[in-house]
């Protein structure tokens, strides 16, 4: 498998607001006793405070565990909790801290009671964020809002869908990119990108993917995620009605692919024994994810049969 497998994040921006806090490891941790950050910091990566990015903190210390050196990072975050620095939300986007931040595409995976199958078991969720990463306090940004917010990935792609538009929604045609990316330990990671350009729907479907036939490729894109604003007028006997609705729209789009995809099965890029061994090992994983949620559900007196971890053919790749 490459060596360098692409999974990178840039995001500049003001501090928009964060729900960081400062925790401690409990006496059946690995190291009792551990203070460290964990939360969410919102990044606000146009000048117009509208397109709002989130980055996910898991676990930042104030040492590097194998080193034992300061973590730059835990320093920062620990002067946003305080109010060192500044945010859109409370102190206005004037004076806001500006922020940089290189980060990576990971997958929250749970499981969730709000979705079930048809036998009434809970559905999976792995919903993409941007996790951990380097953040840096930055006196100015990139002039241009497209080069503060951008991500990089290798990805075999296994399938691609058009999407017609949907007037009344305000909804563009698009296509929407099915395949895997990889984090730093190699571990398989299932994502859906969108497009929206014709030119590049039309290129993603001329590919021809598929589960039998991946393509393995390179691409770069933009995260979206901003509130989109709408105006319903109702007709009414001696008077319209007009009511705003407001949503929120999360996507991500490939703006660019390299011109040629990478060779397909070769000790160069991938090998398809490669790909069906993480898609194995991260079979493994999700029987552990469901082996938690059970367990969890069972000590709030309502147990769940666990089902068994699906087999993966080796040369047709579902994720």
């Amino acid at each position: 498998m490459k060596k360098d497998l692409k999974n990178n994040v840039h995001l500049e921006g003001r501090l928009y607001q964060h729900n960081l806090s400062l925790k401690t490891t409990g006496p059946n941790s690995k190291a009792p006793g551990t203070q460290f950050i964990s939360g969410t910091l919102d990044v606000a990566t146009d000048d117009n405070i509208t397109n709002i990015v989130t980055v996910h903190y898991t676990y930042v210390t104030a040492k590097y565990g194998s080193s034992g050196k300061d973590n730059p990072n835990f320093k920062v975050l620990n002067d946003i909790i305080d109010g060192k620095y500044l945010t859109c939300m409370a102190d206005g986007s004037d004076v806001a801290t500006k922020v940089s931040i290189d980060t990576n595409i990971g997958l929250n995976d749970f499981y969730s009671d709000r979705d079930k199958d048809e036998n009434g078991e809970p559905r999976l969720v792995s919903a993409k964020r941007n996790e951990g990463g380097f953040i840096r306090i930055v006196k100015d940004l990139k002039a241009a809002d497209k080069d503060r917010n951008n991500f990089t990935a290798d990805i075999v792609i296994t399938g691609m869908t058009r999407r017609e538009a949907d007037p009344e929604r305000d909804l563009p045609e698009k296509g929407i990119i099915k395949g895997a990316i990889f984090d730093f330990r190699n571990a398989l990671l299932p994502v859906e990108f969108s497009v929206t350009a014709p030119q590049a729907i039309d290129y993603f479907e001329g590919l021809e993917p598929s589960a039998k036939n991946p393509v393995f490729t390179r691409v770069k894109g933009t995260e979206i995620s901003e509130v989109v604003k709408r105006t319903i007028t109702q007709e009414g006997a001696f008077g319209d009605e007009v009511r705003e609705v407001n949503s929120t729209r999360r996507d991500w789009v490939i703006t660019w692919a390299q011109a040629e995809p990478f060779e397909w099965d070769s000790e160069e890029t991938i090998t398809a024994a490669e790909l069906t061994k993480a898609m194995q090992d991260r079979q493994i994983y999700l029987a552990e994810v469901k082996k938690r949620y059970d367990e969890y559900k069972e000590s709030q007196g309502n147990a769940i049969a666990a089902a068994p971890a699906k087999n993966t053919a080796a040369t047709t790749f579902e994720f």
